[in-house]
């Protein structure tokens, strides 16, 4: 038997030198601490801290009146208002999960994750109205609805829902003595990715995760206490990548922004001198273009972390130009979000602004508290030469790194297969350790920072009576990134025109993944009947 080190003890779990990682300890610390720091800004609305915890409080309370018990999904399809920030620490203060559902997904779509993450409420904001009453025609078992009074918004939905948030919070008490989780694994939040099929995937988040990633913004990003921070990311992508828990770390302000447009972005800076904000390249491109008017008067500090697809160096540089500095991260719904980051080195200060602005447009190194990460070969895990041109795979590991699937041990086995998560992103390393990406995974299309199922889109275009075979890659596009083309091969004797088909997906899925091309013709195939959907991916970058 080996010998017992001195430095060894077995541990009670009763002791004062442990305590379990939540991130509800940081909205704890500052309501205590810093109470009259302003915590949120919406509109004509502000709230501070010390109000915004007793907010949550009540409401974690209320749902447990309502019967929510421990481990159980709460979801919510909301804008950023101060509601979805409230979620992120009302929930799990109640022992449930969050589950932040994407607005801008379709009804067939948002009722499977209501079943599949069976709910037992389901807070919704006016404006997915009509949605979420289709959605919710479509399931048995239906969850308490609760609606959210939203002064800012313009009353064009519909409130669906059994009762108020107001009233859900009037049943609560603001000193309900909730406590931190037993286990720090424990779930904390539950968000949906398409992957690599039609059906979304529950990803699991535990308490433990979600503390050192909101940690690990602050560290990457040098944000320093009290930042100021525009919600252009909306917070059902990863939850808002654990910001709203970052926020409560280093005592920020949350500047809600209901509309991710470039004169309200412009104006929440200027207005309320935001330090922060983070979105997909998309909205940077966005601001590129924007007005040259809009742009003026910007006299302060102004940081951007993008990410979700790789940023055009033009892009970047275009930001830059405006005075706005911008970090690119690198990350999955599986790794809470940005889990790589485009860290500056200062021996790069006198480069060229182009050659900066290359080096930047990298996905960069591990974060500080990400652990491991690796470029390899997906079948025998053997690392590729850091040489900035051999391809593999980008494989993570470490306390980030998801808990799993929701309901699908085999998904998880396999994502995790070697010890390692695999991620489906093809990349190089380069000599300086920084990697950067070569291709994506084969069936995903990222546009404006969302995931898009090939699958799924393909799926719709064969239930059309004209299809008889139809095959959907990416197309690179300058605004949104990515785009899906659909190559069509239709039934002998059939029509159908290609506004129609688009037509058509539009009316049967989420509008953002219906094809914005369709080419007619026969399809790539191999000798034994398989789409070469490289081929096709090349034909469409000349369309």
């Amino acid at each position: 038997m080996a010998k017992q080190s001195i430095y060894e003890q077995d541990l009670d779990p009763n002791v004062a030198n442990y305590t379990p990682l939540s991130p509800l300890s940081f909205l704890r610390r500052a309501a205590t601490l810093y109470p009259e720091y302003p915590a949120i800004v919406h509109g004509g609305l502000q709230r501070i801290w010390r109000d915004v915890y007793h907010r949550c409080a009540s409401v974690a309370d209320a749902l447990i009146r309502n019967g929510v018990e421990k481990g159980e999904t709460v979801s919510v399809m909301l804008p950023n208002t101060p509601e979805m920030f409230e979620a992120h620490f009302a929930i799990p203060m109640a022992g449930a999960v969050l589950n932040a559902i994407n607005t801008r997904l379709d009804a067939a779509t948002v009722a499977f994750i209501l079943q599949h993450a069976e709910a037992k409420v389901f807070i919704v904001d006016p404006e997915f109205g009509e949605v979420v009453r289709k959605a919710l025609d479509q399931i048995e078992e239906k969850p308490l609805v609760v609606y959210t009074e939203d002064p800012e918004f313009d009353g064009s939905g519909i409130a669906v829902g059994d009762l108020s948030y107001a009233q859900l919070l009037a049943q609560g008490d603001p000193q309900f003595p909730w406590r931190l989780p037993k286990d720090e694994w424990q779930a904390i939040s539950l968000n949906y990715t398409s992957g690599t099929t039609g059906n979304p995937k529950g990803v699991i988040y535990h308490h433990r995760g979600a503390y050192l990633n909101a940690a690990n913004n602050a560290l990457v990003w040098d944000m320093g206490p009290h930042p100021r921070y525009l919600w252009t990311l909306p917070m059902f992508h990863c939850n808002g990548w654990c910001f709203p828990w970052t926020l409560a770390a280093n005592v920020g302000t949350s500047i809600c922004l209901r509309q991710v447009r470039e004169d309200k972005i412009f104006a929440a800076i200027k207005e309320h001198k935001a330090t922060h904000f983070c979105g997909a390249p998309v909205v940077l491109n966005m601001l590129v273009n924007a007005d040259d008017a809009l742009k003026q008067g910007i006299d302060h500090r102004v940081q951007v972390m993008t990410g979700g697809a790789a940023p055009p160096a033009a892009v970047i540089a275009g930001m830059e130009k405006i005075g706005i500095e911008v970090t690119q991260v690198y990350g999955l719904t599986e790794t809470y979000g940005p889990m790589v980051v485009s860290a500056w080195q200062s021996q790069w200060d006198n480069r060229s602004f182009d050659e900066k602005c290359r080096l930047m447009a990298r996905q960069g190194i591990p974060a500080v508290l990400a652990e491991d990460l690796m470029v390899a070969d997906p079948d025998t895990l053997e690392p590729v030469p850091w040489d900035g041109e051999t391809q593999g795979e980008i494989m993570m590991r470490g306390n980030i790194v998801m808990k799993g699937y929701l309901k699908n041990p085999r998904t998880t086995r396999e994502a995790f297969a070697g010890g390692w998560f695999h991620s489906g992103d093809i990349a190089v390393r380069h000599p300086d350790g920084y990697i950067q990406i070569k291709d994506r995974s084969k069936d995903i299309i990222i546009s404006g920072g969302e995931n898009i199922s090939s699958i799924e889109v393909e799926g719709v275009l064969f239930s059309h009576p004209a299809v008889l075979e139809a095959a959907v890659v990416a197309k690179s596009d300058e605004k949104w990134g990515e785009v899906p083309c659909a190559f069509v091969t239709l039934k002998p004797g059939a029509q159908a025109s290609q506004q129609e088909l688009i037509d058509y997906c539009r009316d049967n899925m989420a509008h953002f993944k219906a094809p914005k091309y369709v080419v007619f013709g026969p399809l790539e195939k191999t000798s034994t009947g398989k789409i070469q959907k490289y081929l096709l991916r090349e034909k469409a970058e000349v369309i």
